[in-house]
């Protein structure tokens, strides 16, 4: 204990310049888990957070529902889509911008492709209704070149909705996580390329050799914390994109937790789901760190 406060008092300058993230972290991440309490009672708005106690009643409850594997499938398929398309997206687009000589060219199209990023789900939403509604963009080009005698029904059909919310995660988000790799290579020794070239290594050399080891640790690292948030399959774009026709597609943990907990004002068992969530989530980081430090010697803590 003493080491600490003589480490707190020689670094106190950097404390300080914290102080504000570490109470902003305080009151809006933790302050409110004291809201979860809910999730094991009968919690009422206006009663007393402790009454009505219901224990573990609102956990099992929803592995009774329904509609509890169409919920839970729906979760994996999306999540493992997004992971198998998302993760090596930005690593593959920055392994290209790397490559480009042209430092304006370059520049633009890093610009371009991270704009996405920025862009609202509700201006996305509208744009894909833009693109593929039954009077849009892409159906009324696919009738002038005579491929379809009548417009398809992209955003109504629920064999459509995965690949159209997958294709649109990974647009959104490519560009921006490939600034995190880019930053990665950039932080990679400029003296190994040059005695790969010496030894007689081309691009792809270079890059299976000396890029890729280089970025292998940010990899890990975001590969861990993706698997982290498996469940986490998304909500606002289920909510803007789907519609009744499209919901057994699209429900996921977080729309249902939305459904009942908020819409219905069954609070006690719309946090308890949620709860549930974030605990299968931490066990899941818990395990791929285990596993990534076992077999690749590298963690995050």
């Amino acid at each position: 204990m003493a080491a600490l406060w003589k480490r707190v008092r020689r670094e106190r300058q950097i404390w300080l310049l914290c102080i504000p993230m570490i109470a902003w972290v305080l009151v809006f991440s933790y302050y409110p888990m004291y809201g979860l309490l809910i999730s094991f009672q009968h919690y009422v708005p206006g009663q007393s957070m402790f009454s009505h106690w219901a224990g573990f009643e609102h956990f099992i409850r929803f592995f009774h529902e329904p509609d509890f594997l169409q919920i839970i499938r729906n979760t994996l398929v999306i999540s493992l889509l997004n992971l198998a398309f998302g993760f090596p997206a930005p690593i593959i687009l920055a392994l290209l911008l790397n490559e480009v000589r042209g430092r304006l060219f370059k520049k633009t199209i890093q610009s371009l492709s991270y704009i996405p990023y920025f862009i609202s789900w509700v201006v996305v939403a509208n744009i894909l209704f833009t693109l593929l509604g039954s009077d849009g963009i892409l159906n009324d080009m696919l009738q002038r070149l005579g491929l379809i005698d009548a417009p398809l029904e992209f955003l109504t059909k629920g064999s459509y909705f995965w690949g159209i919310l997958v294709a649109s995660n990974v647009w959104k988000d490519m560009g921006f996580s490939a600034i995190i790799y880019l930053s990665a290579i950039a932080g990679i020794d400029k003296e190994l390329y040059e005695a790969g070239r010496v030894d007689g290594l081309g691009r792809f050399g270079l890059i299976r050799h000396i890029t890729l080891p280089g970025i292998r640790s940010t990899a890990v690292l975001l590969l861990i914390l993706a698997i982290g948030g498996i469940l986490n399959a998304g909500f606002e774009q289920q909510l803007l994109i789907g519609n009744p026709l499209t919901q057994d597609h699209y429900e996921v943990i977080d729309t249902y937790v939305y459904r009942f907990g908020v819409q219905l004002g069954n609070y006690s068992y719309g946090t308890a789901v949620g709860l549930m969530k974030s605990g299968i989530g931490l066990v899941l980081v818990i395990l791929a760190n285990r596993l990534s430090k076992r077999y690749m010697q590298s963690s995050i803590f």
